[in-house]
């Protein structure tokens, strides 16, 4: 027995109880602190069923941090949901077929906007479409705008771009200039929009085309929409749908965790820009 421990590389004692059965079974690790944990967890998965362990930390922590507890690893909040089935089942995913080797996100906010638009289908038959302007640094979803049955315009796409700039800076005119990124849509493309965009002081810049990845921050946000609201939320008819829409931007905005924000939502990341500056 000797000389296997040692071509095994481990104690012979440890090898001696393992043959004998004398070893005691490995337990589940847990901390006596997990089970205060567990009914936090499971009320914010009845909240949010697509938040996965590290955005369901991020909420967890944020309420902790308000009752001036202190916040849980990840790994831990990990361990309760798979203990307690909580956990979302992984899928299998296809790599795009183009590829896209250019940068969208910029180091700090109002440098580059981005612009797109979603389709769903009521219940009821009626179609929403809408487009939103987002920052590609804070991820914020500063203008928006929806339509029932009918497409977006471009005096659509001109009123957000009015709204971001009167929002962003309070005057009608950006005071440097601010690249907006968008598809090859008509809306955006339109000579009168392309204009009007200039007049604001912002930059027209369209992404290539059969490249949506190239503008992945606003097809990111689409994927979010659909995912955490749409999917999720009941949609009768047009008049409700277009009442959730205004509190699912202002949630995203307000609570949504992104790993690019270091787990924070859009507006606690800007809080703290504007704390550091």
């Amino acid at each position: 027995m000797s000389a296997v421990a040692e071509t095994l590389g481990v104690s012979r004692s440890n090898l001696h109880d393992r043959v004998s059965g004398k070893t005691k079974p490995r337990r589940r690790y847990h901390k006596a602190q997990d089970a205060a944990l567990l009914p936090l967890i499971e009320q914010l998965v009845a909240e949010r069923p697509t938040y996965g362990y590290r955005r369901i930390t991020a909420v967890l922590n944020r309420q902790l941090r308000s009752k001036g507890l202190a916040p849980a690893n990840h790994k831990r909040v990990y361990r309760i949901m798979k203990a307690n089935n909580l956990l979302l089942a992984r899928k299998y995913t296809e790599r795009p077929e183009h590829t896209h080797d250019g940068k969208v996100v910029v180091l700090r906010s109002n440098l580059r906007w981005c612009s797109d638009g979603f389709e769903f289908t009521c219940w009821n038959g009626d179609i929403i479409r809408g487009a939103f302007i987002i920052d590609a640094c804070d991820r914020e979803v500063i203008a928006w705008r929806a339509v029932v049955n009918a497409g977006i315009s471009g005096s659509d796409v001109r009123d957000m771009m009015l709204e971001a700039v009167e929002k962003r800076f309070g005057t009608f005119r950006a005071p440097a200039a601010v690249e907006i990124l968008s598809d090859n849509g008509a809306p955006y493309t339109a000579r009168e929009t392309r204009i009007f965009a200039r007049q604001l002081g912002l930059k027209p810049c369209f992404t290539p085309v059969q490249s949506p990845q190239s503008n992945g921050i606003s097809e990111a946000f689409v994927n979010t929409l659909k995912r955490d609201y749409v999917h999720v939320s009941p949609l009768p008819e047009a008049e409700t749908v277009l009442g959730l829409i205004a509190k699912w931007i202002e949630d995203y905005n307000d609570n949504h965790p992104h790993s690019g924000l270091k787990m924070r939502s859009p507006r606690e990341f800007i809080a703290a820009q504007i704390a550091t500056a």
